[in-house]
């Protein structure tokens, strides 16, 4: 028995690789730094999205339907009540996602791409008592959400950055919610109910649910100058550090470095980005710092979460959002790894070890 089925294998994937040891992503045959900051998001769910729907477009046409399909999701809108705008963000997307018809083909796959960035900008922008913003379809993925959410056109950098993050975490292995998803396609449900477990998989704090309470931990500190004594004393109190240690990487996660980079390339069109970054990579010097002294034999380094806190701040994402804007991205792994699933595996059965009380008949 594994608890937490550490090392055993539950499927082969032409989609993704993690290489924890030595800090490598792979998606479909590209290495993370091949991609992030340089290919679009629309680009990557087509990469992951080739050989496993039928009638997919090429990339071009692709990124055109998608603009479409942000359009038609766009009504789910009106269904954003004061009832639902009392939830969490992520708990707000996944009830109006619910409402996408399941299916296997092209244009359910596009709705569902497409309703994170369509619907979480919408919710967010009625929470702040204001009017949602239609989707522009010739857009680009990642700039129309920011349009959304904002009312203003991003500036490429701006732009960029969103798509260099919806990228990093487009797919990452077989993570929690990847599997969830993988459970669902193993039955033979739709893609809707295949995204719907990822989404609810996702929201858990041990999954994709930690970046906000990064933002609560830079505050806490203030200054530079504060970190290392407001980290020794957090670990004194058997606080959960977030931000640093991963499940897999043994090394750094490649995917900080990618969007540190993409912070750094928005900080040009930010006066309050250069300081909230300096105080950052102080949190980070510190925190290494701390966790090496106090457990040497434990390799915890930064991870995805620590700069994408800082990141989706920047780019105008309120916290407890955060989740919801990393479902954005990782639904294309989803769908992906869900018809992979439906297409080549079987249904998914593990057994279980009973460890309860026997019958007194049998005893």
């Amino acid at each position: 028995m594994s608890q937490g089925l550490d090392d055993v294998i539950a499927a082969e994937t032409r989609l993704s690789s993690v290489d924890g040891a030595r800090g490598i992503l792979v998606v479909k045959g590209f290495s993370l730094d091949q991609i992030a900051g340089r290919k679009r998001f629309e680009e990557v769910a087509h990469l992951l999205s080739e050989g496993l729907l039928d009638h997919l477009p090429d990339a071009k046409a692709f990124a055109a339907r998608l603009g479409a399909a942000r359009e038609a999701v766009y009504p789910l809108a009106q269904y954003i009540d004061d009832a639902l705008l009392a939830l969490p963000p992520m708990d707000g997307v996944r009830a109006l996602t619910a409402r996408i018809e399941d299916g296997e083909d092209v244009a359910t796959a596009l709705r569902l791409l497409a309703a994170p960035a369509v619907l979480l900008p919408a919710f967010l922008r009625r929470r702040r008592g204001l009017a949602p913003i239609p989707p522009a379809a010739t857009a680009g993925h990642a700039a129309d959400m920011l349009h959304m959410l904002t009312g203003e056109v991003p500036a490429p950098d701006v732009a960029g950055a969103l798509d260099t993050y919806l990228v990093t975490v487009a797919d990452h292995g077989l993570n929690a919610s990847t599997f969830a998803a993988r459970v669902v396609a193993s039955t033979w449900s739709g893609l809707t109910s295949s995204v719907l477990a990822g989404l609810a998989a996702l929201k858990g704090p041990l999954h994709g649910g930690a970046p906000g309470p990064i933002i609560a931990m830079l505050d806490g500190i203030g200054k530079p100058e504060n970190a290392e004594s407001w980290i020794e004393d957090a670990l004194d109190r058997g606080d959960r550090l977030m931000g640093f240690g991963h499940r897999i990487y043994k090394v750094r996660d490649p995917r900080a470095d990618a969007l540190k980079a993409a912070v750094k390339r928005m900080s040009a069109d930010s006066s309050a980005l250069p300081g909230r970054l300096k105080l950052a990579e102080a949190v980070e010097r510190a925190a290494l710092k701390v966790l090496h002294a106090r457990k040497p034999d434990r390799p915890l380094d930064v991870n995805v979460e620590f700069y994408t806190a800082l990141l989706l701040e920047a780019l105008g994402f309120p916290p407890d959002a955060f989740t919801a804007v990393f479902a954005t991205g990782r639904t294309a792994g989803w769908i992906a790894h869900a018809r992979e699933q439906r297409l080549t595996g079987r249904l998914i059965r593990p057994q279980s070890i009973y460890v309860g009380p026997e019958p007194a008949e049998l005893v």
